[in-house]
């Protein structure tokens, strides 16, 4: 809770910024990383398309080597062609590993593209559920003083039992509950064993009103009654956003190995952490944006061919390390926003299941519209399967 806290603070920029009509959006987000992936993928194309050029020249000259030296009868042309095939060779080697040093150079280039995006794209997603409208009504929705009917019936159920606590065991113990805070919502939970004391306490008021006592009775079976139907309302909800953890604690998993993944390759490349921040995260200017990260894209093309040549015989292994750690962060993403669009359904299923209770229905009903704006907020942000998509196929191959 401490982490989310935190991690709310450091990112109320964002929200608002997009207040504000800036360009914070997740879309203006997606558009500056797309911008930039497309410069890495035409340069790359660039220079593909001109090796490929040249390994068609070269084995061209190939063939032509290979006719001469079968058809000539001068031993020492014959030896000067096979000289000049070898060369011909070793110039196509040099072709296909400068291809090899394209892929990786485009490859590592796109990976830290993606990770560093995912800096302002994993944060609103942690803030997603804490900042909308629809989950505030939905705990309002599940609070039984919020409803018509209930406050002054509970008060007179309160009285009752201060005033026969002492001669009841289970009214004693509800009592003690309901004095510690004097509210129903903290003191008493609407579910589990504690909530059977609260039914058997309203349950043993009501027969105590006379019959002559009409409208005191009619208000404590109103009281009673939404009650009753908040506490399944709220046991429901509870099933559901029990899930909540679930995606709340593969977010922080996700969000500590991405921490890890980002500074390895920030200290890779002789950059900190908070510059990045400076002039990437916290930069609401997607111009700027673009431009921090065309100067990182070509930092990180200089590290591929520094460890090229400080490295010749495995500096393709580190740097495949990198690869797979940022897909993988990708991939992980993707599959937690996918749950989390999966998740968000069920809430339909719990609204209609309560629409038409007579007692809580007007209310249930009033969070379909909240329900479908979080929904369609989370469209226009969020494209789990495209963004998987995406991410299977981010690395050129050789």
């Amino acid at each position: 809770m401490k982490l989310l806290t935190i991690l709310a603070l450091s990112l109320l920029y964002a929200f608002t910024a997009h207040a504000l009509g800036e360009d914070s959006a997740a879309t203006a987000e997606k558009t500056v990383r797309e911008k930039i992936l497309d410069d890495i993928h035409r340069n790359f194309d660039t220079k593909n398309r001109a090796l490929d050029s040249t390994m068609v020249k070269l084995d061209s000259k190939v063939t032509r080597l290979d006719s001469i030296i079968k058809l000539t009868g001068s031993p020492k042309e014959r030896i000067d062609r096979v000289a000049e095939r070898v060369e011909v060779l070793e110039e196509k080697q040099k072709a296909r590993e400068q291809n090899e040093l394209n892929v990786y150079e485009a490859n590592y280039q796109a990976a830290i593209i993606n990770m560093v995006s995912m800096d302002r794209e994993i944060k609103p997603l942690i803030l997603f559920r804490s900042t909308k409208d629809f989950f505030n009504a939905l705990t309002e929705t599940g609070n039984p003083t919020t409803y018509d009917g209930f406050r002054s019936g509970f008060d007179k159920f309160k009285t009752y039992i201060d005033e026969t606590k002492e001669d009841n065991p289970t009214l004693n113990t509800l009592a003690s509950i309901v004095n510690a805070t004097g509210n129903i919502t903290f003191g008493i939970p609407l579910v589990g064993a504690y909530s059977q004391l609260l039914f058997s306490g309203m349950s043993d008021y009501i027969k105590s009103i006379g019959h002559k006592r009409r409208d005191l009775k009619v208000e404590a079976d109103k009281m009673f009654a939404i009650t009753v139907s908040v506490s399944q309302f709220v046991t429901d909800k509870g099933m559901v956003e029990n899930e909540w953890d679930e995606i709340t604690e593969a977010l922080q998993e996700m969000q500590l190995q991405y921490d890890s993944v980002l500074n390895r390759n920030l200290n890779m490349l002789g950059i900190t952490r908070p510059e990045m921040t400076n002039l990437f995260t916290n930069q609401s200017d997607a111009d700027r944006r673009y431009l921090y990260l065309t100067a990182l894209r070509e930092k990180a093309a200089n590290y591929v061919l520094a460890t090229q040549k400080s490295r010749p015989k495995d500096w393709k292994e580190n740097i495949y390390y990198q690869l797979m750690d940022v897909q993988s962060l990708k991939l992980k993403y993707g599959d937690i926003t996918y749950h989390i669009k999966h998740h968000i359904g069920k809430y339909s299923v719990l609204i209609n299941k309560y629409k038409t209770n007579k007692e809580i229905g007007d209310r249930v009903g009033k969070l379909d519209q909240k329900l479908n704006q979080l929904k369609a907020t989370f469209d226009d942000a969020f494209e789990p399967i495209q963004y998987v998509h995406a991410a299977t196929r981010m690395y050129k191959v050789l």
